[in-house]
């Protein structure tokens, strides 16, 4: 689903992506771990047009895409969530969610309800402002507002970022279900190692922009001195 190869980017004088390779393999998970200041997000930005790389190629389904313009992005059936839960608060819930399905073209009735389905609480709360909602409703909001896209490949920059455990848990465990039963391709950066490893099929490993590993998420996760190295536990 998503190929990165050779991918060099960095601001300024700084590079924070050194010769980058890894990929996405279609109806899988596949997370992006290392401490701050690894490229986790800059990867990101990379990969969704919001920062243009210095050299190396992107690929998605087939098709090269490293100069693609981000907000084209999603008709070629990719959606980005970067960090800090961006809700428009002056927005209701359901008005945020609806500009999720313009950025395909078009907003479907039948796209609403099933994120509502997928998060009861927003729901719940779709005439209130996006203001009024709790962290973990945000975070939801913003992930629901990612699928009315209808995407292929799905961009998660820390989402598990200052919410309770129990929240984490639902919505990794809800990632790992529209995986299993839509085919959804997630590429997910986290500093909670843990946690992502618990989800994801595959694993990949940064440290000062370039990869130090990558491997099944159950190999990593069991590799001792790699874990005390580089993903704090």
């Amino acid at each position: 689903m998503l190929a990165v190869s050779g991918l060099t980017a960095g601001y300024g004088p700084i590079t924070a992506l050194h010769d980058v390779t890894l990929g996405a393999e279609e109806g899988r998970i596949t997370a992006v771990l290392g401490a701050n200041g690894a490229g986790k997000t800059t990867l990101l930005r990379t990969v969704s047009g919001l920062h243009r790389a210095r050299a190396g190629t992107v690929g998605l389904a087939g098709r090269d895409i490293t100069r693609t313009a981000a907000e084209r992005m999603p008709a070629l059936g990719m959606s980005h969530v970067p960090e800090g839960r961006g809700v428009i608060v002056e927005l209701t819930v359901e008005e945020n969610l609806r500009l999720g399905g313009l950025a395909r073209g078009r907003v479907r009735p039948e796209d609403l309800e099933r994120v509502y389905g997928l998060f009861g609480p927003l729901g719940e709360r779709r005439g209130k402002p996006a203001g009024t909602l709790s962290g973990g409703e945000r975070q939801m909001l913003v992930i629901g507002r990612a699928l009315m896209a209808r995407p292929a490949l799905l961009l998660l920059d820390e989402p598990s970022l200052g919410l309770a455990p129990r929240i984490v848990t639902q919505i990794f465990g809800l990632l790992r279900d529209l995986v299993r039963e839509e085919g959804l391709t997630v590429l997910l950066v986290e500093q909670n190692a843990r946690s992502a490893l618990s989800v994801a099929d595959r694993g990949v490993v940064l440290d000062l922009g370039r990869v130090v590993a990558d491997d099944v998420a159950d190999r990593l996760a069991g590799d001792e001195k790699l874990r005390h190295a580089y993903l704090g536990f």
